[in-house]
C-alpha cells in the first residue's frame, strides 16, 4: 500500500464511520474498484480505527470527561453519569457476544462480495428513511432497555454494509429517543468496542509474527493514513451530531439505496 492509498483509505474509514452509510461497505467497495485492501494489512486496520476512536474523544471530551466525574461518585443511588455509564455497558453486550464467538463467521461475509455489501445497504437505507417518518417520543433518558436494543443494532452493523452510526442512532429514533442524545451515545458507545477489537487484533498480530501484521505497509503510509482518518473523523463527528439534530438522515437514506441498488444490479451484470 502506497501513500496515497493509505490516504484514500484513512480519509473513507474516518468519514464513513460516523456518517450513516457504513464503513466496511464502502471499504469492501473501495477495494473492489482500485485493489487498495486496508482490511487485509493488520495494521493499517488497527491503527486506522484507533484513530477514529480518538477523534471521538477530541470532539466528545466534555461528556466523556462528564462520565468520569461522576462515575465513581457514590451519592446513595446511582447518578446520572453512572446510569449513563451502565447504559453504554450494557449496550455493549451483544457485540462482545458476537465478537467473541462468531468473529471467523463475520470475517467470512466480509469476503462474499459486492451483492452481500449492496443487500445490506438496503437494509441501511430502510432503517433511516423509517426512522425519518417515525412519530418522535423524545424519552428524556435512554433506559437501560433501549441501551440493550440500540446494543443489538450495534450487532447486526458487524455485516458489510450496515452502517453502525445509522442502525444505531435509527433504532433509538425508533424507540423515541431525543434526537440530541443519540449521536453522541452512538459514538461514545462504540469506543469499547473498538479498543477491545483492537486489542485482540494485537494479540493476534504477536501470535502470527510482525511480518504478517506489517507486510505490505510502510512508516510513511502509515502515518498518513492515521493523520487522514483522525481528521476525517473529527470532522464527519462534529458534522453528524448536527445532522442528526436537524433530523436529516433521510437523505443519507436515499444514497444507501442508490449506491445498494447499483451494487446489486452490477453483481448480476
Amino acid at each position: 500500500m502506497n501513500t496515497i492509498e493509505a490516504i484514500f483509505m484513512g480519509l473513507l474509514q474516518g468519514l464513513t464511520e460516523y456518517l450513516p452509510v457504513s464503513s466496511s461497505g464502502h471499504l469492501t467497495i473501495a477495494a473492489a474498484l482500485f485493489g487498495v485492501d486496508g482490511e487485509q494489512n493488520l495494521t493499517f486496520t488497527i491503527a486506522v480505527h484507533v484513530a477514529t476512536v480518538l477523534s471521538t474523544l477530541v470532539i466528545l471530551w466534555k461528556e466523556i470527561e462528564w462520565i468520569l466525574r461522576g462515575l465513581f461518585r457514590w451519592e446513595g443511588h446511582l447518578n446520572a453519569e453512572q446510569r449513563y455509564a451502565l447504559a453504554i455497558a450494557v449496550s455493549m453486550i451483544p457485540v462482545g457476544i458476537v465478537g467473541v464467538f462468531f468473529k471467523d463467521y463475520v470475517e467470512e461475509i466480509f469476503g462474499a462480495g459486492l451483492l452481500v455489501v449492496g443487500c445490506c445497504l438496503l437494509v441501511t437505507a430502510a432503517l433511516l428513511i423509517f426512522s425519518y417518518y417515525a412519530r418522535p417520543r423524545d424519552k428524556e433518558e435512554i433506559s437501560l432497555k433501549d441501551a440493550f436494543i440500540i446494543g443489538l443494532a450495534q450487532a447486526v452493523a458487524v455485516l458489510p454494509g450496515i452502517s453502525r452510526s445509522g442502525s444505531t442512532i435509527a433504532t433509538g429514533l425508533l424507540l423515541g429517543n431525543k434526537k440530541e442524545k443519540l449521536a453522541q451515545f452512538s459514538f461514545l458507545m462504540v469506543i469499547p468496542p473498538i479498543l477491545g477489537e483492537a486489542l485482540l487484533d494485537i494479540l493476534k498480530a504477536i501470535q502470527g509474527g510482525t511480518e504478517a501484521a506489517t507486510a505490505g505497509i510502510g512508516l510513511v503510509p502509515l502515518i498518513a493514513g492515521v493523520l487522514a482518518a483522525f481528521v476525517s473523523g473529527c470532522v464527519a463527528c462534529k458534522w453528524m451530531i448536527g445532522i442528526v439534530r436537524r433530523g436529516k438522515l433521510v437523505y443519507f437514506g436515499i444514497y444507501c439505496a442508490i449506491v445498494g441498488s447499483l451494487l446489486i444490479i452490477s453483481s448480476f451484470v
